[in-house]
């Protein structure tokens, strides 16, 4: 069996044991460019300390092989120290050091050194992504948070690239006898944690900038700046605009945190192939070059860059200078990078929705992930690193965020930031926990927050919230907030306090939907009173959560629901906005309203939503009730409704506005399943009649290419010509899906396999091939279920971690529906299938359960949707 799933126990001996103090990193880098090296020599040196002489530990290493291990100036026999991805090391003394020679792997799945390719210009392009314990594939190591250490790397790679890493590049020389190849050598980082030391190698296109600002000593604070991207993707590349938010942030968040920016210089590379938006690696942090726009985006798209931008950086202190001991506190990262994107934005660039895209998307994340069966705690249980990666989810992230948003409203936003600043001081440099923490905050608070911890911090579950009340013509009397809470867990009621607002709109003279009172309430066990709304007349819409105060669902009351179905576009506030198209949503996902019902909505109320951000959302909920929630019977004649309408906007929406962008995405999502705008979409390709102002650029053009294959409408003849007209990566990825999208049994065979099977497709175009598999006509899947219940233990045994989880989770059967005589979504047979894996497969490894659990539930959550749905069509007059 493999060892490289560290558990938290061997860690937690481990780091008892030792104190790391040093790294120097070697890496040879010069044969990248080859595509038949597989792998590179890397050699690393580790100085560190022993509280026990003698005892024993081990190193971490993930690679093609080891040559040799020197401890303490010993040579080691490799063959008997070197246990799969573990080095021993026996008999240590007080001080030790080790030095491990060997030759990592290239990746193409964006763990560890990731390797591309460029399509447009054949060009070699290297980045590492480590998070949670990927650093181990680069090179030897402690590979775990709380062994924080100095790092210095030198790295050898062709004359003429850039590379880069988290610490000033100290000298550049071309090797003596060798100018095609230069050796690069960077200053030492201060500590940090292996998982945020990071690498950058390749032609790769730099602009250079500076930001000057201030300690709080009033000391001069002088921070070097670059921003990296493929050379191809240079032209998109607005290194202005992203330089000015760098600079708004960090002067932002160097005054808020009162703790002077840490880490010298602040890079930041845009990496093709990225698993993750981002990461927060300290000097030169790594994003997702999705986010260089190289097609037409919206507003709403670039806030959501800015957010991840600011994200990150809050990171350099939350996370990167303060750092959790373990995993089950990843949190105390996560969380508060969440919030403080979120606050940047609204508080250091123009941005003024900052907060309702929050409550639109971020918490509309963490509510689904948190009615899962494999939700948890904020701060969770961890007990090893396949639970890390798992981990990285709605809960620790949105959940988190919405919490301490809480937090600060029930401690004080001064008090909050005082905490923080204390918490920087005492753990700079440092790890931590829970309990520290808690420690500052209370301190700065004069609060004993251990009680607020507990309910919200180590419970499971989500907080549904509703109105009763009496009323006697056209006056409230008794009023009541009812909450219900379930820990999906342990089955146990989980009451949470809550400081929310109630909100009273009515119609004004000019037929808006205004708020003319609102009253704070703490809502505290089950029932709450609130005596404050007695007597006041009943407003046309009793809004719970008004503003998003709290996180909890809200159900509306049945007038105030009506008044949301008829008079939802009358709202001018788009927070209240946000939050009604919240409860219609949650509604018809939980089945408690037909998900046809929210599909009327949209088409009543889209056309008029200002919000592209919200707009873009309340469209891909549609799609997806429609796809997943509307019964099987009703859903042709839906579809077909909601496309025409969709078409109709596209041609009505303003030239060149984010909504008709968003519409015209809409359409050609819609169309993969209905060929009712089929003469619409070639249009739009072939440039015969297209909207003012409408861009049908590289990306909107393989959104139609998709709809079009899946139609069976586009030959692969056809395909690899639009692929020779844009022969980028997004292209190839375009073309892998469409080519996967063929309702072909031929093609989805092909698909299959090269996803399953393989082990050419990169983690990119592996997703974008189970993306176009999935698009599919009802039953032509049906012959691959029974496969992929069959090969999941061999998928996960044979795959990296990364991959076979977007195979695990990518080609779960999810596009199901209640048919015949299967009207119960116990019975359907993929649940019945899901249920006899998982009872015949206790012990496999808890991330692939949970994987498929969570499938599970939610294909079962469809179904329930469905069957509730043509129950109350079956009983309608």
């Amino acid at each position: 069996m493999s060892n490289e799933n560290l558990q938290r126990d061997e860690a937690a001996k481990r780091s008892a044991l030792i104190t790391t103090r040093s790294y120097d990193v070697a890496l040879d880098l010069s044969q990248a460019p080859n595509p038949d090296v597989a792998g590179y020599p890397s050699r690393s040196v580790v100085s560190f300390s022993a509280s026990e002489p003698g005892a024993s530990t081990f190193l971490d290493f993930i690679g093609g092989d080891v040559s040799s291990v020197v401890l303490n100036g010993k040579n080691l026999v490799v063959e008997d120290v070197v246990d799969r991805a573990r080095i021993r090391l026996d008999d240590l003394r007080a001080e030790n050091q080790v030095t491990v020679a060997g030759t990592a792997l290239y990746s193409s799945s964006g763990e560890g050194m990731h390797r591309f390719f460029d399509p447009a210009d054949g060009q070699c392009y290297l980045y590492t992504q480590y998070e949670p314990a990927d650093a181990r594939r680069v090179f030897a190591n402690f590979e775990q948070p709380d062994l924080k250490a100095e790092f210095t790397f030198h790295v050898l790679a062709p004359t003429g690239w850039l590379v880069a890493s988290n610490g000033t590049e100290s000298s550049c020389v071309p090797l003596p006898g060798d100018p095609a190849t230069s050796r690069w050598d960077f200053s030492p980082t201060k500590p940090m944690s292996t998982y945020i030391t990071t690498v950058l190698a390749g032609p790769y296109f730099r602009a250079a900038d500076h930001w000057s600002g201030a300690a709080s000593d009033g000391t001069g604070l002088e921070v070097p700046l670059a921003l990296y991207c493929r050379m191809s993707m240079a032209a998109s590349f607005d290194t202005a605009e992203l330089f000015r938010l760098t600079k708004s942030g960090l002067a932002f968040f160097n005054d808020l945190f009162g703790y002077p920016y840490p880490w010298g210089k602040y890079d930041q590379a845009f990496v093709p192939e990225y698993n993750l938006g981002a990461m927060e690696n300290p000097g030169l942090v790594t994003f997702t070059e999705n986010y260089i726009f190289r097609s037409r985006a919206t507003g709403a798209q670039y806030q959501g860059r800015a957010n991840t931008l600011l994200h990150e950086m809050a990171h350099m202190w939350f996370g990167d200078l303060v750092t959790m001991s373990w995993w089950d506190d990843l949190w105390l990262k996560e969380s508060f990078a969440d919030y403080m994107g979120t606050l940047g934005v609204d508080r250091a660039t123009n941005w003024d929705t900052a907060w309702v895209n929050f409550a639109n998307k971020r918490k509309a994340w963490a509510y689904v992930q948190d009615q899962l069966p494999t939700t948890h705690p904020i701060v969770a249980n961890i007990p090893d690193l396949e639970a890390a990666k798992q981990n990285f989810d709605g809960i620790t992230y949105a959940k988190g965020a919405s919490v301490l948003k809480q937090l600060v409203a029930y401690v004080g936003f001064d008090a909050f930031i005082a905490g923080s600043r204390q918490y920087f001081r005492d753990h700079a440099f440092g790890n931590t926990s829970l309990t520290d923490l808690l420690a500052a905050l209370s301190t700065a608070s004069g609060r004993d927050l251990g009680t607020w911890a507990q309910q919200w911090l180590q419970t499971s579950g989500i907080s549904t919230v509703r109105a009763e009340f009496e009323e006697h013509d056209g006056v409230l009397g008794s009023v009541n907030l009812v909450q219900e809470a379930e820990d999906p867990v342990t089955g146990r009621e989980e009451l949470r306090p809550h400081r929310l607002r109630v909100g009273l709109y009515d119609f004004d003279s000019a037929g808006s939907l205004v708020r003319a009172d609102s009253i704070d309430v703490d809502v505290q066990g089950r029932r709450t009173h609130v005596p404050g709304l007695e007597g006041k007349r009943r407003p046309a819409l009793l809004l719970v959560n008004d503003d998003d105060l709290s996180y909890a669902k809200v159900r509306l009351d049945p007038a105030s629901e009506a008044t949301v179905r008829a008079s939802l576009h009358t709202i001018p506030d788009p927070m209240a906005r946000a939050l009604c198209w919240t409860a219609l949503w949650d509604s018809a996902r939980d089945g408690v309203t037909p998900a046809a019902g929210y599909v009327d909505a949209v088409l009543a109320f889209a056309p008029s939503e200002t919000g592209s951000g919200v707009l873009s959302t309340v469209l891909n909920n549609a799609s997806t009730a429609l796809e997943r929630y509307v019964p099987a019977i009703d859903r042709e004649s839906t579809r077909r409704r909601f496309l025409a309408a969709a078409a109709a906007e596209l041609q009505a929406a303003a030239p060149g506005s984010d909504q008709q962008l968003a519409w015209a995405r809409t359409v050609a999502d819609t169309s993969r399943r209905d060929p009712g705008q089929l003469q619409l979409l070639r249009n739009l390709l072939e440039g015969s009649s297209v909207p003012e102002g409408l861009a049908v650029d590289a990306d909107l053009r393989w959104n139609l290419w998709h709809a079009l294959a899946a139609l069976g409408q586009a030959s692969p003849t056809q395909l690899d010509s639009e692929l020779a007209r844009d022969k980028t990566a997004s292209g190839r990825a375009g073309h892998a899906i469409a080519l996967a999208a063929r309702p072909e049994p031929a093609a989805k065979a092909a698909a299959w396999d090269q996803a399953v099977n393989g082990r050419s497709l990169s983690n990119e175009l592996l997703s974008a091939t189970i993306a176009g598999f999935n698009t599919a006509p009802a039953g032509l899947l049906e012959d691959y279920v029974e496969p992929y219940f069959l090969c999941l233990e061999q998928v996960w045994a044979e795959r990296s971690i990364e991959i076979a989880t977007r195979i695990v989770r990518g080609l779960f059967p999810l596009g199901q529906d209640l048919s015949g005589n299967i009207t119960a979504p116990e019975a359907h047979p993929v649940i019945v299938r899901a249920d006899d894996w998982l009872a015949r497969h206790p012990r496999v490894p808890a991330a692939l359960r949970r994987i498929i659990i969570e499938q599970r539930s939610h294909l079962h959550r469809a179904l329930v949707a469905q069957a509730r749905a043509a129950k109350t069509a079956s009983i309608a007059p």
